[in-house]
C-alpha cells in the first residue's frame, strides 16, 4: 500500500487511442517511481474521471496525491473547471494531502524536449 498516489490528468477524447501516450507516462512514471500509485484521469469523454482516480488512490491507503496536469498550459480549463473538481476531491478526503501541479507543458524540461524534436533531432518516423 502506497502512501503517495500521482494522478496523470489529461483532457480526455472520443478516440480510445488518444489516451495511448497518457498510459505510456503513466508507465514510465510507474518505472521511475516503484513506491507510488500511478494512475492516468480524464476531465471530460473519458474514464475513469478525476474524482473517481482520487477516490481509487485514498481507497488504496493513500495519503498524498499530487495531480499532474498532461496540459500544455494552464488554460480556461485548469483555471476553472479544475479547482472546482480539486475543492470536491479535497472534501471528500480531508485525510488526504491533495495538491495539483503546474500544467507539464510549463515545464522548462518539457518545452526543451519539444523543442528538440521540432527542431528535427527527435524525428525518429514520419507521422501516418
Amino acid at each position: 500500500m502506497s502512501q503517495e498516489a500521482i494522478v496523470l490528468f489529461a483532457h480526455g477524447a472520443r478516440d480510445p487511442n488518444w489516451a495511448l501516450p497518457a498510459q505510456r507516462v503513466a508507465e514510465e512514471t510507474r518505472r521511475l517511481r516503484p513506491d507510488a500509485l500511478v494512475s492516468v484521469a480524464f476531465l471530460e469523454l473519458m474514464t475513469p474521471t478525476l474524482v473517481e482516480a482520487v477516490e481509487a488512490a485514498a481507497a488504496s491507503g493513500a495519503r498524498q496525491v499530487r495531480v499532474v496536469p498532461l496540459f500544455l498550459a494552464q488554460g480556461g480549463h485548469l483555471k476553472r473547471d479544475v479547482p472546482a473538481l480539486m475543492e470536491t476531491v479535497q472534501a471528500r478526503h480531508p485525510e488526504c494531502r491533495i495538491t495539483l501541479v503546474t500544467a507539464v507543458g510549463e515545464d522548462a524540461g518539457v518545452v526543451q524536449a519539444m523543442a528538440v524534436h521540432a527542431a528535427g533531432a527527435g524525428v525518429s518516423s514520419p507521422a501516418v
